[in-house]
């Protein structure tokens, strides 16, 4: 401790009061009622380590007109109820290692720099409830052993609950978070409500023991999160990465106008990703799902390489990647190509080398970077694994005309993966059967060369028996 404390007790840590040598819970009543006419609005409020009483805490409120200065808090521990409604801190109030016995309600308090509650603990629950901090709060570290209310709250320059811990319900429904939000590391014990947040939020390395509905506009990061129930997911106008993260319940996300990215995630129950608007999804790489549906979506630019569960996937009114159009000349067999349009997964073109896909112009969102070029770390997908993709992902049926060219396009990794010489005649001859115009097209040929052939021996013939001499006539 940096402060002189209290020479009552070595048990106490108060910040002693001069001349008394004190600290305010410890003092006379008359020493303690000239201790407080020295406080004023506007002034230096110095309570290091004392003990607080809610009847003390009140006449501190008193004295100060409910507008202290800057408050340095740090190790107080408020033994009765803190109710600061309608109080406003002039200045950065900093309550690190504070210890609440009792309800902890700031409902409707305003701060007017920043607030550090970092280590602090609460015993019941805590009230944020409506209210404004122009600075930055902290809560690094916190625990919140019972209910936690954030909701409506305002943050001009964002909230970090890095590894703090919250027991109870927690509830952030409708809050503006300012430069943004950090949960990195944090516990919520119960169901976390996260609704209508306006502003970026992370939930990195997070650990959802129950229930978690996260709705935010803007930026959302939750990588590595683990969830153990429902995980449900809202993202508007912003990014979600969800990278490697871990849920056991059900998971739902619904993306408007945003990109999200799922590479390495294992969702053990089931999943669905919804689209709207503007919406894709990035990456499918080594996700593990049991259940995964994709509605919606963009997923032109989507990689899924290395996907553990393909035939897990049912994909409805997605749009995909196009294959480029027109004739290319390849020094390998066949030398010259005809490309028609069908849709193809990203891989494929990262493997055949072509461009990486353009968004549909209807679909991609305008900030979404261009597919990634492969790595070391990062190699591009065989043959043999994108012939297993295309057969594997479920499209819905309605969708005829996606799910005839993965199956064409199974057919043209398996022939690129060399095994079967036949597939390379199937796919000259009548393109595997399902490009039955080239059989047509093959048919005409050789019926053209056919009356080539017959129109070329009877003209022969013809000129032959015009060259013979006629025969002599006989008296």
């Amino acid at each position: 401790m940096d402060w002189v404390t209290c020479a009552y007790s070595a048990a106490c840590s108060g910040i002693a009061h001069q001349p008394y040598d004190r600290c305010l819970a410890h003092l006379q009543p008359d020493e303690v009622a000239e201790t407080l006419d020295e406080m004023a609005p506007g002034r230096l409020l110095d309570l290091r380590g004392t003990p607080i009483s809610g009847a003390l805490l009140s006449r501190i409120i008193e004295v100060t007109g409910g507008r202290p200065g800057r408050a340095r808090l740090d190790r107080v521990t408020f033994t009765g109820d803190v109710r600061l409604s309608g109080v406003t801190f002039a200045g950065d109030v900093s309550l690190d290692g504070a210890r609440f016995e009792r309800l902890a309600s700031f409902f409707g308090a305003r701060f007017e720099g920043n607030v550090s509650l970092a280590g602090a603990g609460f015993a019941r629950e805590l009230s944020f409830h409506g209210v404004r901090v122009r600075g930055h709060l902290s809560l690094d570290r916190a625990v919140m052993s019972r209910d936690a209310l954030f909701s409506q709250a305002v943050f001009g320059h964002g909230l970090s609950c890095e590894r703090a811990r919250f027991d109870g319900y927690a509830t952030f429904d409708g809050a503006a978070l300012g430069d943004g939000a950090s949960f990195r590391g944090a516990r919520f014990g119960r169901t976390l409500s996260f609704r209508k947040v306006s502003g970026p939020a992370g939930f990195d390395t997070a650990h959802f023991a129950a229930d978690a509905y996260l709705s935010v506009t803007g930026r959302l990061s939750a990588s590595r999160a683990r969830a153990d129930g429902t995980l449900d997911v809202a993202v508007a106008a912003g990014r979600a990465n969800l990278r490697r993260m871990e849920v056991t319940g059900a998971t739902t996300i619904r993306l408007v106008d945003s990109d999200a990215d799922l590479e390495g995630s294992v969702l053990r129950g089931p999943a669905i990703v919804t689209g709207r608007g503007r919406s894709a999804l990035t990456s499918l790489r080594h996700v593990d799902a049991a259940d995964l549906a994709l509605f919606g979506l963009d997923l032109s630019g989507c990689r899924f390489a290395g996907l553990a569960r393909p035939a897990a996937v049912r994909v409805k009114n997605c749009t995909f990647a196009l294959t480029p159009r027109g004739v290319r000349v390849s020094l390998h067999w066949p030398m010259l190509r005809w490309f028609s349009r069908r849709s193809a997964l990203a891989d494929e073109h990262t493997m055949r080398g072509w461009a990486p896909p353009a968004p549909a112009p209807d679909k991609g969102p305008a900030h979404r970077p261009a597919a990634h070029a492969p790595t070391a770390q990062d190699p591009p997908a065989g043959p043999d694994r994108l012939a297993a993709l295309y057969s594997g992902l479920r499209v819905q049926v309605d969708d005829v005309g996606t799910s005839a060219d993965f199956a064409f396009a199974a057919m043209e990794m398996r022939r690129q993966a060399g095994r079967r010489w036949w597939l390379s005649l199937s796919w000259l001859l009548w393109g595997y059967g399902m490009r039955m115009g080239r059989a047509a097209g093959w048919l005409v040929l050789l019926m053209a060369i056919t009356v080539a052939a017959l129109f070329w021996t009877s003209t022969s013939h013809a000129e032959r028996g015009a060259e013979q001499p006629a025969p002599a006539a006989h008296p």
